[in-house]
């Protein structure tokens, strides 16, 4: 459960790695410099009072920090230890037939050099897969980022991502698997299925989060 001792440590935090007081950062996003301080998180009938998300979003957006940073100071501060670092590969690479972005078993290769922070995945070999065009909006649009696992269970309904042989990367709904292949469809009810044999797939993963 999120504690409310929790949210302003992770505000106090936030702070400290950018030099800050908690006043300070408070001035910095154009709030009351008092917004922050200690004495505004209870009341003096002694009821504890949160922080409006508008605040935190403008003090993120003061210091050029993401959710996912934040959510990862939440607790004992370690951005690093409950927020780890995930790969980011764009899609137009990914779909590259010789893309060398990925192993066979769908996991980042070494090489891949932009990383973003995440909140704990059970999985270590998770990556981000930001959209660099228009083929999935509105859903989807330009600049989304889909976490994908691919240690994550698949299960009929699904949302994966699927790097083939012959035609480059799909990203649907997996609607049946088999050992002959496996069947998708795009996100809009209306579009048609899609079959792909399963000497055509090199691996499967599915979406567990995606930015909007």
């Amino acid at each position: 459960m999120l504690r409310h001792s929790d949210v302003w440590h992770a505000l106090d935090a936030l702070a400290q790695r950018h030099g800050l007081s908690p006043s300070g950062l408070a001035r910095k996003a154009g709030l009351d410099p008092t917004t922050f301080n200690r004495s505004k998180r209870v009341t003096a009938e002694g009821k504890r009072r949160w922080p409006s998300t508008e605040s935190i979003a403008k003090a993120l957006s003061a210091v050029g920090a993401s959710p996912a940073e934040f959510i990862g100071l939440i607790g004992d501060g370690s951005v690093d230890t409950l927020a780890p670092r995930l790969p980011v590969v764009l899609a137009s690479r990914a779909a590259a037939t010789e893309d060398p972005s990925f192993d066979e078993t769908g996991r980042p290769a070494p090489m891949t050099s932009r990383e973003m922070l995440f909140p704990r995945l059970e999985d270590p070999h998770a990556f981000a897969l930001e959209m660099d065009g228009d083929g999935l909006a509105p859903l989807y649009p330009r600049g989304t980022l889909l976490i994908v696992s691919p240690a994550a269970s698949l299960g009929e309904g699904d949302r994966v991502v699927v790097r083939t042989r012959q035609r480059g990367l799909w990203v649907g709904l997996l609607l049946r698997q088999t050992p002959e292949g496996i069947e998708l469809r795009a996100f809009d009810q209306a579009a048609d299925r899609h079959r792909l044999a399963q000497e055509d797939v090199i691996w499967m993963s599915r979406i567990v989060w995606a930015s909007q």
